[in-house]
């Protein structure tokens, strides 16, 4: 059977043109590529980067503790002060790997030095510092927010908590690249900071597993733990002591007020870290919070827990 160029004018004007059309153009908006990213960077000082939207969510109000509040950290402290606050200035900084004991407040430093510097920086009539939030499962989109802050008129620390990479999982090629491999690289307007439990970010027998079967081990082990070398400020955590221990307690106290003599508080501190098998900055935090409770003394805005 054929058809007459008259039958298919006919057809093209019938009822069911309209849904034809409105067919092919979902299909074809579903074949389109996601239109880029946009953020409104004045909306706040912080962001939490979403990957599958390809978009930066604002941190209206972000959950740290005060930097007077680390205690045991005080050349760790400066160090990354020192570094974030030259960054904010247009000087030439480091990548940070923030490495080591859990709950001896890795993560709160970075986000206590984001606050402290942009409080210089309003001293000093400048532009805020950034801090964007990428979590570890979406390190393979870095070069996608990387596209979108470059040409921002803004700096931004960009941080990773508790970064790792275990057997088979190959995303830490992507955070190479970012960071200093890349033919783009890492834009001047930012910085990287990450907190591990480990050194070089990989798993021991990660790294045995590829010394033991590859026919060049030496080469093999580089590849992987070269990563750490992409990070020019290495600064460790280490279990505290008692003495730090007892005073990380005794500054959450005097911070909230809480009425307890210090002979009690200590002991009963020591005992809860006892307890926990642990000392620690968090551990000393939630003794407090148990303190308090018992105590009722409310604790209205507290600092979040170190990591």
């Amino acid at each position: 059977m054929t058809h007459s160029r008259e039958d298919l004018s006919q057809a093209m004007q019938g009822p069911d043109l309209g849904a034809l059309l409105a067919r092919i153009a979902d299909a074809l908006e579903r074949l389109a590529p996601p239109q880029a990213a946009r953020a409104d960077f004045i909306a706040a000082d912080a962001f939490v980067w979403h990957a599958d939207g390809q978009y930066l969510e604002p941190v209206p109000r972000v959950s740290r503790v005060e930097m007077d509040l680390l205690k045991g950290i005080d050349r760790t402290r400066d160090q990354l002060l020192d570094n974030t606050l030259r960054f904010a200035r247009g000087l030439p900084a480091n990548n940070a790997l923030l490495w080591g004991a859990r709950g001896m407040g890795k993560s709160s430093l970075v986000k206590a030095a984001h606050a402290s510097v942009n409080t210089a920086m309003a001293a000093e009539g400048k532009p805020p510092l950034k801090l964007v939030e990428i979590h570890r499962e979406d390190i393979e989109t870095l070069p996608a927010l990387m596209g979108l802050m470059r040409p921002a008129p803004f700096r931004f620390v960009v941080f990773c908590d508790d970064l790792s990479f275990d057997a088979d999982d190959t995303s830490y090629k992507s955070l190479k690249a970012v960071l200093e491999g890349g033919i783009e690289g890492r834009p001047d307007n930012v910085i990287f900071y990450a907190t591990s439990n480990r050194r070089h970010l990989l798993a021991r027998e990660m790294v045995e597993n590829e010394r033991s079967t590859a026919i060049n081990p030496g080469e093999a082990v580089e590849e992987k733990v070269s990563l750490s070398d992409r990070f020019g400020l290495w600064l460790g955590f280490h279990k505290c002591s008692q003495d730090d221990y007892l005073a990380m307690v005794v500054a959450y106290a005097a911070h909230f007020a809480i009425p307890l003599d210090t002979d009690t508080m200590r002991r009963e501190a020591l005992e809860w870290s006892t307890t926990r098998g642990a000392r620690s900055g968090r551990t000393a935090w939630q003794y407090v919070q148990d303190v308090a409770g018992r105590l009722g003394v409310s604790l209205s805005e507290p600092p979040a827990a170190p990591r």
